[in-house]
């Protein structure tokens, strides 16, 4: 594969341009910015091109405006993807609240099912991550947060509203499979206490559980005036894991049933 010091020398020679106008053109822009770390001598550049000597982010920034390349193009070929900052940026959480100060060009698109709408009735509870299986092209930039290896994604339907207004109707959840086993202590107010998503014979839901004597109780909010069910467990329903992650939107909601 082709070093980035090679891509460069190509770009450079396509423009049939010496050291030495690569040396009096970043002299200029280093002019221009007052700032000497954008000149690139001779023996500089020499090392960049044949050496694989990592340029610092101003004699790169020269070196893209002499050959007028892309500057996010030429950060790929070191290996660095812009596309993945906002990504990445979500999987470190940060113990301060913070404003996030990302900005993404206009039309910036991530992977997501392109079959969406055909697949998934929106009224009900699904489990995203059993639906995704064939993949388009949407804009929706924070989507390249999922880790769709290690996490699990379900959206709780615009007609469930056996967890609100904890998790109201139309909220996007995230699943950690690895804890299944059903809690039965460790919280001391309903917003620390556990939330399993599960699925059963008529579909999925997401609440409180208990384990009793080989049945699950699964407990909605009170608030949310849907009554407890009870599955013989294991057997009538599966527990995939406990819900760790809650996306939804901000404001009144009126409490209606289709």
């Amino acid at each position: 594969m082709e070093e980035p010091g090679q891509k460069l020398r190509r770009a450079r020679e396509r423009l049939r341009l010496r050291y030495r106008d690569i040396e009096e053109a970043s002299q200029r822009i280093a002019d221009l910015h007052g700032n000497d770390e954008f000149m690139i001598g001779l023996s500089r550049l020499a090392d960049i091109e044949n050496k694989g000597t990592l340029p610092s982010i101003y004699r790169l920034y020269s070196l893209c405006a002499i050959y007028r390349l892309d500057f996010a193009r030429v950060l790929r070929w070191y290996g660095i993807e812009l596309g993945e900052l906002a990504g990445d940026s979500a999987r470190l959480p940060l113990d301060q609240t913070h404003p996030i100060d990302f900005e993404f060009a206009e039309g910036a698109q991530v992977l997501f099912p392109a079959e969406f709408d055909e697949e998934i009735d929106l009224r009900q509870t699904s489990y995203l991550s059993r639906h995704i299986h064939r993949w388009g092209n949407l804009p929706v930039v924070l989507l390249n947060a999922l880790d769709l290896r290690r996490q699990r994604y379900a959206f709780v339907g615009t007609d469930d509203w056996s967890m609100y207004p904890i998790v109201p109707p139309g909220s996007f959840i995230q699943i950690d499979e690895t804890r299944r086993r059903v809690a039965t202590d460790g919280w001391s107010n309903e917003f620390e206490r556990p939330i399993y998503f599960l699925e059963h014979r008529h579909g999925y839901r997401c609440g409180w559980c208990s384990d009793r004597d080989g049945h699950l109780i699964v407990q909605p909010h009170s608030a949310s005036r849907v009554a407890p069910e009870i599955f013989r467990y294991p057997g009538e329903a599966d527990v995939i894991g406990q819900v760790v992650g809650i996306a939804m939107r901000l404001g009144k909601q009126r409490h209606t049933r289709s």
